[in-house]
């Protein structure tokens, strides 16, 4: 147990980017029981990534994403289950990853046992977006993307409001790159789903 004297001098690590951290599976996992308010992803090589909280504008931008997608869900929950952003994954490389938006098939949701549930549940979200803020580099961004697709995603949108573009992704295909669309349809994965990116793109 710390004490209070022993509080007082803790300080904050602060890791360049040239400085890599590895982290076994438990550990990552001890790291974000106790690290709630940051979003802390582990790649497959073991590396721990440190995502600090998001600036007001990519959190509003990402809420009307996730509310969109609530909307759909609760009329076609019998679909599957949709997570936000501060929902982690272990995917099949090993990775432990947290899209900012993503929605698993129910099916594979409920083979997962109630532990699993709980934990980072051991699987590839189905369908994975990320919302590229201002800080974030938009290589990063697209290695992420890649990973998905590579551990079992059907469906996958990065989307770039800085530049109003949207790369879809899909399995063993080219990325569909999209500049300023209105509209982004779910396809046959998320069956019905209409996303408006009106707002999104907004700046208002």
């Amino acid at each position: 147990m710390v004490s209070a004297f022993d509080r007082q001098k803790l300080v904050s690590l602060n890791l360049p980017d040239q400085v890599s951290l590895q982290v076994t599976p438990e550990q990552f996992a001890q790291l974000a029981i106790a690290n709630r308010d940051l979003r802390l992803e582990r790649t497959a090589t073991g590396a721990l990534i440190v995502n600090p909280p998001t600036g007001s504008e990519s959190g509003n931008r990402n809420a009307r994403i996730i509310t969109q997608l609530g909307v759909w869900s609760e009329a076609n929950e019998n679909l599957g289950e949709i997570f936000d952003s501060s929902a982690g994954f272990k995917l099949p490389n090993g990775a432990n990853r947290s899209p900012d938006a993503s929605w698993v098939a129910r099916q594979r949701w409920d083979t997962l046992t109630p532990a699993e549930k709980k934990a980072f549940a051991p699987l590839c979200p189905d369908f994975v977006v990320e919302l590229r803020s201002a800080t974030d580099a938009i290589k990063d961004l697209r290695e992420k993307m890649e990973e998905y697709m590579a551990n079992g995603a059907k469906l996958g949108w990065l989307i770039d409001p800085q530049n109003r573009r949207v790369e879809i992704y899909r399995p063993r295909q080219a990325v569909e790159v999209l500049q300023n669309p209105d509209t982004l349809s779910g396809e046959n994965i998320l069956p019905g789903l209409i996303l408006s990116l009106k707002r999104i793109f907004s700046n208002d």
